[in-house]
């Protein structure tokens, strides 16, 4: 198959065309279980989730390299007052699977919508799960290091003895740390939070997260001309995100306005990068 370009099609089928271990990362998000029932996608019922989603898992872990990372950006919907298991059920079959559960990290929605419910408060954060194929994976965690922030000069201006040295918390935590040893440093790693606003209404697709969102996993686990794949790609974001930062990028869409939409979003995106020309 050729990089940089979207493909029509069901991605059940259309995966069988790729190769064995052709992909450094898989950054998707699936039409969530029986949400947006007006949109193309319908949604899926949520007690045939896991059944419809794990042959698709089965085929990804196949096309994925041996050290690459799959991150999967769900959430579990609450029917009658109740959340939902799926999404741990899901977990659970993937694991059965062969694949790592390695982390989850947390999208924070920073402009999600405000709400009221009898039991529960507004929906704030998605789950971006991180599974792997080997203990052993690409990550280039200095790529998404941040601004050490505010508090540093306050903090490191009168370090105790026990901040020169590597101490041990008194609740025996394990997280021993000589806090002397950042003096000299400007950025810091960051948490497994991650706050990025939605963007749905000026891309004209009813599920579209930020592009810094993907950017964000794409720099953390993959370098330059690495292979990133999106087998449900929407309006094309993972697409942008692709393409500026220099990555290729395989995408595949079911409904052909989506797809038309990723295209013309990708062309676009071309014309405002020095050295880059629609294809």
């Amino acid at each position: 198959m050729e990089f940089d370009k979207i493909y029509l099609g069901d991605c059940v089928t259309v995966l069988d065309k790729l190769t064995d271990d052709s992909v450094d990362l898989i950054f998707t998000s699936p039409p969530y279980a029986d949400n947006r029932r007006k949109s193309p996608y319908h949604g899926m019922p949520i007690d045939g989730y896991v059944d419809w989603f794990t042959p698709i898992s089965k085929k990804l872990m196949r096309i994925l390299k041996p050290d690459g990372s799959f991150v999967l950006n769900i959430k579990e919907r609450a029917v009658h007052g109740e959340r939902q298991t799926y999404v741990l059920e899901l977990i659970l079959k993937m694991k059965e699977q062969g694949w790592l559960w390695t982390e989850e990290y947390i999208w924070h929605k920073k402009n999600c919508y405000p709400g009221k419910w009898p039991n529960r408060f507004r929906d704030a954060w998605e789950r971006c799960l991180h599974f792997t194929r080997n203990k052993r994976f690409k990550m280039y965690q200095e790529a998404v290091m941040v601004p050490m922030g505010n508090w540093k000069p306050k903090r490191f201006a009168n370090l105790s003895d026990n901040d020169r040295k590597r101490y041990e918390s008194k609740v025996s935590s394990g997280m021993g740390r000589n806090v002397s040893k950042w003096l000299d440093r400007d950025k810091a790693y960051p948490t497994n939070v991650l706050h990025y606003p939605t963007e749905c209404s000026n891309r004209n697709h009813s599920a579209t997260f930020p592009v810094d969102l993907p950017l964000w996993f794409i720099k953390l686990f993959t370098q330059e001309n690495a292979v990133v794949l999106d087998p449900f790609i929407g309006s094309g974001t993972t697409a942008l995100a692709c393409i500026r930062t220099n990555r290729r990028f395989i995408g595949i869409e079911i409904e052909r306005e989506y797809c038309q939409l990723a295209t013309k979003a990708i062309k676009k995106e071309r014309r405002y990068l020095p050295g880059l020309s629609p294809s």
